[in-house]
């Protein structure tokens, strides 16, 4: 007796594994495809990640954020056999589904997955708050004190209110610009 929803067709699937492990996972699952010669049922393993740009020590740095910790996408075929090779291979603690049917990815969830990791320019993460006092680090008003008015997150941008000649004085700066007071 079969396990698998039957005539599901190839779909994208989400299955859970210990977070930290999801490369580990998709590595060992390909390796079990080309070992075990599923290449006609699992098609590809995708860690979902877009590009964040993360400011360390006041200098702007690219790196890869996983968009969701725990989890990896699958492109397969399911039935017993392919189930069995991705349910079995190390760090994978299960499909995400309805019991040990695993429940396709919506075609909706999947575009939004994709746009995500698709991005060209990545966004910016930074521990600055509205409100935040600064120390301004460089250009014509290096070593002012400020407090962060507004953030554009997607140019990288903050609003800084500076005190010149007694008056309150917007000034937009980068993110590596400034560090928290």
């Amino acid at each position: 007796m079969a396990k698998q929803a039957k005539n599901t067709g190839r779909n994208w699937y989400v299955i859970h594994t210990y977070s930290g492990y999801e490369h580990a996972v998709r590595e060992a699952l390909l390796q079990r495809i080309e070992s075990m010669n599923m290449q006609d049922k699992i098609f590809d393993v995708v860690v979902p990640e877009e590009t964040q740009i993360v400011i360390k020590n006041g200098k702007p740095k690219t790196e890869k954020k996983r968009l969701f910790p725990g989890y990896v996408l699958v492109d397969m075929d399911v039935n017993d056999e392919s189930w069995y090779v991705v349910r079995n291979t190390p760090n994978v603690t299960g499909f995400v589904g309805s019991g040990v049917i695993p429940v396709p990815v919506s075609g909706e969830e999947w575009k939004v997955v994709r746009r995500h990791m698709g991005e060209t320019d990545p966004k910016f993460k930074i521990d600055f708050q509205t409100n935040d006092h600064v120390v301004i680090l460089d250009g014509p008003f290096a070593n002012y004190d400020g407090i962060i008015q507004s953030i554009d997150k997607e140019k990288g941008k903050v609003k800084i209110l500076i005190t010149i000649f007694g008056r309150e004085t917007p000034v937009e700066l980068d993110f590596t610009q400034i560090k928290k007071k």
